[in-house]
């Protein structure tokens, strides 16, 4: 590929530079038949980043940054972009107003505009305008936000819901708060939250101004929100990020940014995270979003709530975007991140965005697989005990059953010994009874059978 596609002034500024070598050359697109003899890939990669920093004016930190997340052709291409301006973005208020109707009455104002794209119906894009934007009769009494292209797609992906109980914890100043109030044509309950005081001036005034009456704004700090309040149907968390995809709205960030700040960031980023989980009831959505194009402050924060919590993500219902990625240097994350979304300056002409939209499965703390196994064998040897106390209760009623059994049995043995014996008893008193009435009964009869004997005798000697 050729170095960069420039204008006049900045080849001018390249040969100036000495960097006309580096930019007629179209070594790395055809290496084996372009590079020099003796010159290494890496070598030529190395000059080319040496060359894009002093261009472009980013540290060598964010330089190998971006050349780890892009390859050296996108790389270039995302620098370029980043040197343009984005489209001037405005979103419609239908709690006040339609497309049609605005766009007409600041088409009579001097504005030249458009509808921003097929995936929205409340977009336009202003070319150039007459009158400033921000000062129109119309913005003041909120029939528009001025808005980024890309952050209509976080609350796209939200879906909110009419009568529905939603968070937004990082909400100032408040373009996707009144979006969400949009959606849900000012029902419900929304609770926008910024952790700065003086960010929710703004987050008021713009609350009012669109007509918002279903909202309470709150002071607090997203990690500890949990303690506030729980059981959001819905939960937004735009993180505070290093702005890495946003750096043609500020320069400053590609000689302030360094690594280190985007190691802190994601750390912050995970327990915002893990804290707007914990405030979804089950069952409930949270879309997680950044306007970062860095790896560590989305994909890696997004992988790290998937093992902490019992979550799985979700289609973003958005129809255009790059896939999230899986793999990232030496790092593998969890396959369903092909289902979140990557914007780009240089390929989408928007601000750089991520969104990721997650769906909380059960309440809790997610084990690790050690912690599970444990967790496992433990409820297997608590089943097993309990099996084993109902086995030997089940066995102590058998034993007392047969207990029961072998006395009661015992019992009736020695009722009938006893019956037995006192009938033998009653036989043998009965059998003396008898015998004694049998002698008394031969005693008495036997001399009165020898009186009759002799009277007869008696008598039969008179007769003759």
């Amino acid at each position: 590929f050729f170095f960069f596609q420039a204008e006049d002034g900045i080849r001018d500024f390249c040969l100036s530079r000495g960097l006309g070598d580096v930019y007629k050359r179209q070594v790395l697109g055809n290496f084996t038949k372009q590079r020099e003899e003796g010159k290494t890939r890496q070598r030529y990669i190395n000059d080319l980043k040496e060359n894009l920093g002093l261009l472009y004016g980013y540290n060598e930190e964010l330089i190998e940054l971006f050349f780890q997340t892009f390859n050296p052709a996108e790389c270039v291409q995302f620098f370029q972009a980043n040197e343009e301006s984005r489209p001037v973005v405005i979103r419609t208020n239908t709690l006040k107003s339609k497309r049609r109707d605005l766009a007409q009455k600041l088409i009579s104002r001097g504005v030249n505009l458009d509808p921003l794209a097929d995936w929205s119906k409340v977009g336009l894009k202003i070319y150039e305008s007459k009158v400033p934007v921000g000062a129109t009769t119309e913005y003041l009494c909120g029939h528009y936000m001025l808005q980024s292209a890309s952050s209509f797609l976080p609350v796209m992906a939200l879906a909110p819901q009419m009568n529905e109980k939603i968070l937004d914890m990082a909400a100032s100043p408040g373009g996707k708060t009144t979006y969400i109030a949009q959606l849900m044509r000012n029902t419900g309950l929304l609770v926008a939250n910024d952790f700065k005081k003086d960010r929710c001036k703004s987050l008021q005034f713009n609350l009012q101004r669109m007509g918002v009456n279903n909202s309470i704004i709150t002071n607090y700090d997203g990690r500890k929100f949990t303690k506030v309040l729980k059981g959001f149907d819905r939960v937004l968390l735009d993180a505070p990020c290093t702005g890495l995809g946003i750096i043609s709205k500020d320069p400053s960030a590609k000689h302030q940014r360094q690594l280190i700040d985007v190691k802190k960031m994601s750390h912050l980023q995970k327990e915002l995270l893990l804290a707007a989980i914990d405030c979804t009831k089950k069952g409930g959505y949270v879309v997680y979003s950044t306007c970062s194009v860095t790896v560590d402050e989305n994909e890696w924060v997004v992988d790290y709530a998937l093992k902490k919590r019992y979550v799985k993500i979700v289609e973003c219902g958005i129809d255009f975007g790059e896939d999230g990625r899986t793999k990232y240097l030496d790092r593998r994350f969890h396959q369903t991140l092909k289902m979140t979304k990557r914007i780009f300056p240089h390929v989408h002409n928007m601000d750089g965005f991520y969104i990721a939209k997650i769906k909380k499965i059960k309440d809790g703390v997610r084990k690790t697989d050690a912690e599970e196994r444990e967790l496992a064998q433990q409820q297997n040897g608590k089943k097993k005990k309990k099996g084993e106390k109902k086995s030997e209760k089940k066995e102590g009623k058998k034993a007392k059953k047969q207990l029961k059994k072998i006395n009661e049995d015992e019992e009736n043995d020695n009722e009938e010994e006893q019956i037995d014996e006192v009938e033998e008893e009653n036989n043998e008193e009965e059998n003396n009874q008898e015998d004694q009435e049998a002698v008394s009964y031969t005693h008495l009869t036997l001399p009165t059978i020898y009186s009759v004997q002799i009277s007869v005798v008696a008598v039969s000697l008179k007769k003759k």
